[in-house]
């Protein structure tokens, strides 16, 4: 149990897991110059002895002095501080969403959904038609070697490498290796603004042509929506003349003039655009700054696996994608210019409530995976390092284990009530993502 009261206490059934140890460690206090003759607690407290007050539910993970357990612990503190964040990151626009259709904070995902949905069949033909690109999830490379060798004593800081099973900016030097092992994507302007692969941002037609987003300027059809001079400024079920914003990405029949991924013709990236590596093979290609994906430190000791694994997935960042939404007027609103501009308003604020939701579900959903292996692994991981120690080790070594395995309850408790959390929070995003139609 979690040690809570004031005054610490010496853990002396570590002798049944230590054996000899324990009495060696006996022997050695009176060479460390301990001389309080008072009581057993006082001896030991001052000693160094015993549990610390505070243990991980407190956010404590300094509780045995042995490197790979006490990075466990810590990986649990990190997990579940990433998880109380994305938590109330997910609440925050679930919040922010039910204020904008007329309910109070607090609103469950099935209250929100049933005002969306209410909302958009007034003044909506059709429904909405949603688009946007999966969120960028990025894990720190950086943190993930740190971990490594912050559990695994073995394992050289200074040479630790670590593979992404995905994708990861890369500097020119590295682009070689990645042609070997990977797919080369130049991310930035385009060469002569054309833009051989996905346009992101505003494409500049050249002449008419189809528009996988929304049409600014003359519709050769059907346009769901039309500013205030009467140009199409939504989707056009025909040709489009002028602009064509691909907020989510596409293909542009013109001038890119935002941002263009596409595979170098001459094999590779010109200085001035991000060279980018994907679905990488080997581990020779070194990232620069995160992965998106799946970020392997180099093979550790077993029971440092879970650990830099949750470091690792605790760091992940997801940043909100653009979202691009159009539609057509329902019969009841059509020609009804303040129903249409309230309708416009609303939209404009949950288009950006929407991107930032996907980004926390997406994070989410990447922890509550963790949360179900790092529970499984905590007393392999706790009591994997407490094995390394030899029937030498010292008293305070000893009791150090002790205080560890008490700590594995707790730890495994945190780890499932956030995990639980992270659960229902997706479940209600799955409710606002389910009245658009996504």
């Amino acid at each position: 149990m979690t040690q809570t009261t004031d005054t610490p206490r010496p853990l002396l059934r570590t002798s049944a897991l230590l054996g000899g140890g324990l009495l060696l460690g006996i022997a050695s206090i009176a060479l460390q110059g301990c001389e309080d003759s008072g009581p057993l607690g006082e001896l030991a407290e001052k000693c160094g002895l015993v549990c610390p007050t505070e243990g991980i539910a407190q956010g404590n993970a300094s509780i045995s002095g042995l490197a790979s357990v006490d990075s466990f612990f810590g990986a649990v503190v990190d997990f579940t501080a990433a998880a109380d964040g994305v938590d109330s990151k997910i609440r925050a626009e679930l919040d922010a969403i039910a204020l904008g259709v007329g309910l109070p904070e607090g609103a469950t995902g099935a209250e929100i959904r049933a005002k969306i949905e209410q909302r958009i069949a007034v003044s909506v033909a059709g429904g909405l038609q949603v688009k946007y690109q999966e969120p960028k999830c990025e894990a720190s490379v950086e943190i993930a070697a740190s971990a490594a060798a912050e559990c695994d004593a073995s394992v050289d800081p200074g040479s630790v490498e670590v593979q992404c099973k995905g994708s990861c900016d890369i500097d020119a030097s590295a682009q070689a290796d990645c042609q070997a092992s990977g797919t080369l994507t130049c991310v930035g302007q385009a060469p002569n603004l054309q833009c051989e692969g996905t346009c992101t941002g505003t494409c500049e037609l050249t002449a008419a042509a189809a528009c996988d987003g929304t049409c600014r300027g003359e519709c050769a059809g059907e346009c769901s929506v039309l500013d205030s001079q009467g140009n199409c400024a939504g989707a056009c079920d025909g040709n489009c003349k002028g602009e064509c914003e691909l907020n989510a990405g596409g293909d542009c029949q013109g001038n890119c003039q935002g941002e263009c991924a596409y595979t170098p013709p001459g094999g590779m990236c010109d200085a001035n655009v991000q060279a980018r590596c994907e679905a990488m093979a080997e581990a020779d290609v070194k990232c620069k700054g995160g992965c998106e994906g799946e970020a392997t430190p180099p093979m550790v000791k077993a029971e440092c696996d879970a650990t830099v694994e949750a470091k690792a997935k605790a760091s992940v960042e997801c940043t909100p994608p653009s979202v691009e939404i159009t539609w057509q007027w329902s019969a009841d609103i059509d020609g009804d210019i303040q129903a249409q501009a309230s309708f416009r308003a609303w939209v404009n604020s949950f288009r950006g409530q929407l991107a930032g939701l996907v980004a926390a579900t997406a994070k989410a959903e990447i922890l509550a995976d963790l949360a179900v292996n790092l529970a499984a692994s905590a007393e392999g991981a706790v009591q994997g390092g407490i094995q390394e120690l030899s029937l030498e080790a010292d008293l305070k070594t000893s009791i150090g284990a002790g205080c560890a395995l008490d700590q594995i309850p707790d730890a495994v408790g945190l780890i499932n009530a956030a995990g639980g959390k992270l659960a229902g929070s997706v479940s209600a995003s799955g409710e606002i993502f389910a009245a658009i139609g996504g």
